[in-house]
């Protein structure tokens, strides 16, 4: 497979496939579109989760760590600390608005795009980004033991820069 810089650019997202709900629906009113999904998670609306919650929804589908967004708020002069951040991430994950991958014990990025897909992590840049969807097939999966169903399957095929 060819795979070149725009191919992995996560920001080309189509607006079939924002439409097909891989990201939550902004109506262009960020503030009322945040309050809007906090709400119908059930999470009270606090300041701080609006604004962390505008940050994190207003620019698209895309990948952070907690460390990126800490870095957004900071620059935004939003004022939270980096244990707030963490809190608020793992609280809208746990609500079903942002979707938790690990790529090794030390790094977890928080993906805006909670539909099924898996992910490439570009080692040498440090960054993750979506497969496109034909370019992936798995054609049978593990027997599963007795009395277990299988959730989710997360995949993350990681890659580097040819030396």
């Amino acid at each position: 497979m060819d795979i070149n810089d725009d191919a992995l650019n996560d920001d080309a997202v189509s607006p079939a496939a924002r439409a097909a709900g891989h990201q939550p629906a902004l109506t262009g009113c960020p503030w009322h579109d945040v309050n809007e999904m906090l709400q119908a998670a059930g999470l009270r609306p606090t300041r701080q989760r609006m604004a962390l919650g505008w940050l994190l929804f207003g620019k698209g589908a895309r990948h952070l760590t907690a460390e990126m967004l800490y870095e957004e708020a900071t620059i935004a002069k939003v004022p939270v600390s980096l244990a707030t951040v963490y809190n608020t991430l793992n609280q809208l994950t746990d609500a079903g608005l942002l979707r938790q991958v690990s790529v090794d014990g030390t790094k977890t990025y928080f993906d805006t795009n909670v539909s099924a897909h898996h992910h490439f992590y570009l080692e040498n840049n440090h960054e993750l980004v979506d497969i496109p969807d034909p370019h992936l097939v798995l054609q049978k999966m593990p027997e599963v033991p007795e009395g277990y169903e299988i959730s989710r399957v997360d995949m993350v095929v990681r890659l580097r820069k040819k030396r």
